[in-house]
């Protein structure tokens, strides 16, 4: 027998399919990350699994190869025999294509359904068949209420990052899917944080689950975190500057910088164009072969700076990924996880670097208790340090050219000035040329050392536990007033939207809060003021995304009914 066959913790030990081990050899696997020898197995032997797994542990393979273990090839019944569930379109489409690969062999057929795309090559597929459907809880539960997505011969279901489904408002979206699907149903949750609501839908719905708690993958004992991380206090007006100087420091082959808003997605971007910088802009705003293009100059090494929001960041696994940067500290520590999460992937190390008002450090102090790892914070580094960063580039570079040992044909032009100066004034002089010609920037701005002065004013309203107008922690709208209004007063930039359904409708906050993240490209913190009447419901959103969520809205449904969506008249 085989050495690996006789491994229980190897692919070939875990009584896989003989298609499936060929699809992981093709594609490089050789050996499952811990979370993949752990759930596998389980999810094989057909019990429900409750995991905490951070993004990069390989959890997508650990789900995905049970599933297509115990299907039969070239299957042709017309239902799905799986449903993964997922909080974004990215995601979707990522955890789709793996599966596809997986499966390729058993010519598997596996659809992604999702908001913004559209809905009648969404209905041909479901028509023709498919066997794992990975969906958008808002989507498909719109295809649950057309009868076009029939779940009675779903054998597993998977609730991939629950947590951020929850965030995201699809909290009774899930609840409603979970109902169609049968009772003899297999279950499995995955979630990178185990918050209390996420213990009360696996106490529900999950019959004596097998548990994983799995997190980041750790470095060992001596060694260094695979992901580094570390804050620069600095005020907002230089900000940019500083920005400017952390990445020239730090050098990094692929960063992806987080803002809160489009309007300052699009300014940073611009300003690092300024800058010399290759950046380009994602965000809400763009649709999905905008986001491809920018994700394809990225890879291709056109582009060394991704500036993004939360939303349009969600899902995205870039391997040459080195640096996140936070412009802004996240509004949540949730959030500083699932931002971080894109590097340090599989192993790979990375950098997380944010920059903090002073107002702010209590808000880092907040996540560092909740990651349990320290947050190092550092000087804004000087000209003086700019420079001599700088310096050492070109000693490196110059290091290198004398070990690849072809320099003879340059001897003339040394010998030649040798004769005239001093062979030191010669290299001297050879090293500045270099060192010009590598377009070191002449920064020269002062960035003020700024010592941090937490206040009560700066104390997160997350970390109290109260949101900024009667919803949960962090601005959620779940536990908001029926009628009663969240966020308080209209923000600048932001458009009131009229919803022709109310409280006799049984509109809850929640369902519009969950079908305008799943249709249209904002998150549910981009959500402002939410005001429910008996008839109607009046909903604050950015400007510049109030014509997509209307004509979002209005080709969609909103607890499977369509309803009336328009700019409202008494409001902006």
């Amino acid at each position: 027998m085989d050495q690996a066959a006789e491994d229980p913790d190897s692919f070939a030990g875990m009584n896989l399919r003989p298609e499936l081990l060929s699809a992981l050899s093709g594609l490089g696997y050789e050996e499952p990350t811990p979370i993949q020898r752990e759930a596998i197995p389980a999810i094989l032997a057909g019990r429900d699994l409750l995991g905490q797994a951070a993004t990069g542990t390989g959890k997508t393979a650990a789900f995905a190869l049970p599933i297509l273990a115990r299907m039969t090839p070239d299957r042709r019944e017309h239902d799905p025999v799986a449903l993964i569930l997922v909080p974004t379109r990215e995601l979707a489409v990522q955890v789709s294509e793996a599966i596809h690969r997986y499966g390729r062999e058993l010519g598997a057929r596996v659809l992604p359904i999702y908001g913004g795309q559209p809905i009648v090559r969404q209905l041909r597929s479901l028509e023709r068949g498919v066997d794992v459907v990975v969906a958008t809880p808002g989507r498909a539960l719109d295809h649950i209420a057309r009868k076009t997505l029939r779940l009675d011969r779903l054998e597993t279901v998977v609730l991939d990052e629950a947590d951020e489904m929850l965030d995201m408002g699809f909290a009774e979206d899930i609840e409603s899917i979970l109902t169609e699907t049968p009772a003899t149903r297999q279950t499995v949750l995955f979630s990178a944080t185990l918050p209390a609501r996420i213990d009360k839908i696996a106490r529900k719905h999950l019959t004596d689950p097998a548990r994983i708690y799995m997190g980041r993958e750790s470095a060992g004992e001596g060694e260094a975190p695979l992901v580094k991380q570390s804050a620069y206090v600095v005020s907002r007006a230089h900000k940019p500057a500083a920005l400017g100087r952390v990445l020239d420091i730090e050098a990094p082959t692929a960063a992806l910088v987080f803002c809160r808003t489009r309007a300052e997605v699009d300014q940073l971007a611009e300003s690092l164009n300024g800058r010399g910088y290759r950046a380009e802009a994602m965000h809400g705003g763009m649709d999905q072969a905008q986001r491809d293009r920018v994700m394809g100059r990225l890879r291709s090494g056109t582009a060394d700076l991704i500036v993004a929001t939360d939303v349009a960041a969600r899902g995205l696994d870039i391997e040459q990924l080195t640096h996140v940067i936070n412009y802004d500290v996240p509004s949540d520590p949730e959030s500083y996880i699932h931002r971080i999460g894109r590097v340090g992937r599989a192993g790979r190390e990375g950098v997380a670097v944010t920059l903090a008002e002073p107002r702010e450090h209590r808000m880092l102090k907040a996540i560092e208790r909740m990651t349990k790892q320290p947050i190092t914070v550092e000087k804004v580094p000087t000209v003086a340090d700019l420079r001599a960063r700088q310096l050492e580039m070109t000693r490196s570079a110059l290091h290198e050219s004398l070990l690849e040992d072809e320099l003879e044909r340059y001897r003339v032009v040394v010998d030649t000035l040798t004769d005239e100066f001093d062979v030191v004034q010669v290299a001297l002089a050879a090293v500045k040329l270099a060192h010009e010609a590598s377009g070191a920037a002449a920064d020269e701005e002062h960035i003020p050392e700024i010592a941090a002065r937490p206040t009560r004013e700066s104390r997160p309203t997350w970390a109290s536990g109260r949101s900024d107008g009667g919803g949960e922690p962090g601005g959620r709208p779940d536990s908001a007033a029926r009628g009663g209004r969240r966020g308080g007063a209209s923000d600048p930039g932001m458009a009131r939207l009229f919803v022709g359904a109310g409280r006799i409708a049984k509109i809850r906050p929640k369902d519009l809060v969950g079908a305008i993240a799943n249709e249209s490209r904002l998150s549910g913190r981009d959500i402002g003021a939410i005001q429910i009447a008996d008839r109607f419901s009046l909903v604050e959103v950015p400007a510049d995304a109030a014509d997509e969520v209307i004509a979002a809205l209005r080709a969609s449904t909103i607890k499977g009914k369509s309803v009336q969506v328009r700019r409202d008249r008494g409001g902006r």
